[in-house]
């Protein structure tokens, strides 16, 4: 129970410090102010502020145990995702900011036509809605089981007054106040996993060097597969894959880009996007590092390896006080880890509501300036977002879970066919169709995927994203009109 009464008391100082921020930036905030900061953002806060931004409680999670059945090799894609970050700075930022864009799916009814443009905001309204919800539940689990089931707190309780303490700090300033609470969380969330490493270090009597010589004479420290082509770990596979997801889930999502358009200059946003993109690689060094030193820790202790690379961490948070391995540390890192889940969890899920609110109010009710409307929709989301995480609780299918998360990969494809036809032709689509054919992608490409598992064994990884942009891509210039776009970009 003291251990529950500490972790209480952090998530108390965590929240009241984010509410001060909050207080500082939300003065004579209006709709510009919640949308856009008023372009005056730091480049260099919203850099840092991004990388935690990027990183879910899922990533926290998930990416150490990775080790177990894929070695380093998601570094092969972390590469990739430097080339997009180039790409999305140096192609896609100068658009956005050329047009002096709210949201970023301005842009396809500017070029394509108002079916387009709905289509690329609900596509993204739907995919961010519910993907962030799964990720927001796996937090709100982690909570339940470390602190709330034993203070006898239901898990609806839960849920609601973490979404609600998000709507309270972000209501007022919303972009403006992110761009400043992401830095906080960043820190927080990089604190907490060094402490842990830190504290996994000591354990096994290592220093830094020693650690570092372990990790790297470690046979799952693996970083880059050439030799074998079918494997869905080759590097040249993984590294385009990579590229693409940047390009699609970056520079073609409201979320990851409204952060980047507060920046006061095109400038600033390209050094800002370059800056992080960069970063993600020693980050991600530092979780799989941890997920290395972790399995050798239970092996050097007898422990059985857990099945699911998702269970390492929790399982050695779990394990540690049965198996005396932290004796006096165990608190310490019990509260380590849950500051680290809250720090990455609330930093993806407060983006994401506000940019949630802004593309509802800008791209489908289309009225930038109504604020009665923004505080409305605002609250709305958060609510729907409860309802979202309780069903996925009622249903508590892991199955059902990992489904989701399918369809959601799904439909970024059509958006990266809508931007790339937007970019790269001259012609204009008939839009009535449009919708149509975003529709119906996503369901090819899933057919396609099911046909190369029978017929070849061959199953599709990230590579899938990019055939569904391809089928979109086609699927639009069967649209083409005879007359050419007059304002290409």
């Amino acid at each position: 129970m003291q251990v529950v009464m500490w972790i209480i008391a952090i998530i108390c100082i965590y929240f009241a410090v984010l509410m001060l921020i909050s207080r500082l930036t939300h003065r004579r905030a209006d709709n510009q102010t919640f949308f856009r900061a008023e372009r005056r953002s730091p480049w260099y806060m919203v850099a840092f502020g991004m990388v935690g931004a990027s990183i879910s409680g899922v990533t926290f999670v998930s990416v150490p145990g990775m080790v177990l059945a894929s070695q380093m090799t998601y570094l092969q894609v972390c590469l990739g995702f430097i080339v997009g970050y180039l790409i999305v700075a140096f192609a896609l930022l100068p658009v956005y900011y050329k047009m002096n864009l709210t949201t970023i799916y301005t842009y396809l009814g500017n070029r394509l036509g108002n079916n387009s443009y709905k289509t690329g905001a609900w596509f993204f309204l739907l995919s961010k809605m519910v993907g962030s919800a799964v990720k927001f539940y796996v937090m709100c689990i982690i909570l339940q089981q470390f602190v709330f089931d034993n203070m006898g707190i239901p898990f609806v309780a839960n849920v609601v007054f973490m979404v609600m303490l998000i709507w309270l700090y972000t209501r007022r300033g919303g972009v403006r106040t992110l761009v400043f609470t992401d830095t906080f969380q960043t820190l927080c969330l990089f604190t907490a996993l060094l402490l842990i490493i830190y504290m996994v270090m000591r354990q096994m009597d290592f220093s830094v060097v020693d650690a570092v010589r372990a990790i790297a004479d470690d046979e799952r420290s693996r970083i880059f597969v050439m030799d074998d082509w079918a494997s869905p770990h080759n590097f040249w596979k993984q590294f385009m894959s990579g590229a693409f997801i940047v390009i699609v889930m970056t520079g073609l999502d409201q979320d990851m880009m409204q952060k980047n358009l507060t920046c006061r200059t095109l400038r600033d946003a390209q050094k800002d996007m370059c800056s992080y993109g960069v970063a993600f690689v020693p980050a991600n060094m530092l979780f799989m590092g941890l997920g290395i030193l972790l399995a050798q820790l239970f092996e050097s202790q007898g422990i059985a390896l857990p099945a699911k690379g998702d269970e390492l961490l929790p399982q050695y948070i779990t394990a540690a006080a049965n198996y005396s391995l932290l004796t006096l540390h165990y608190s310490l890192i019990e509260v380590l880890f849950v500051l680290g889940i809250v720090a990455a969890s609330f930093s993806s899920a407060d983006s994401a509501l506000t940019s949630l609110t802004t593309s509802y109010c800008v791209d489908i009710r289309q009225k930038p300036e109504d604020e009665r409307l923004r505080k409305h929709v605002h609250l709305a989301i958060c609510l729907l977002f409860v309802v979202f995480i309780i069903l996925f609780r009622m249903f508590n299918n892991k199955s059902l879970i990992d489904a989701i998360y399918t369809i959601v990969s799904y439909t970024y494809g059509p958006l990266l066919g809508l931007f790339a036809f937007g970019l790269f032709t001259r012609r204009q689509v008939n839009d009535r169709w449009v919708p149509a054919v975003c529709i119906a992608s996503p369901f090819l490409c899933y057919g396609i995927d099911m046909l190369s598992q029978m017929l070849w064994d061959y199953r599709f990884g990230y590579e899938l994203l990019m055939l569904n942009g391809l089928l979109t891509f086609l699927g639009l210039y069967s649209l083409v009109r005879s007359a050419e776009c007059q304002n290409p970009f």
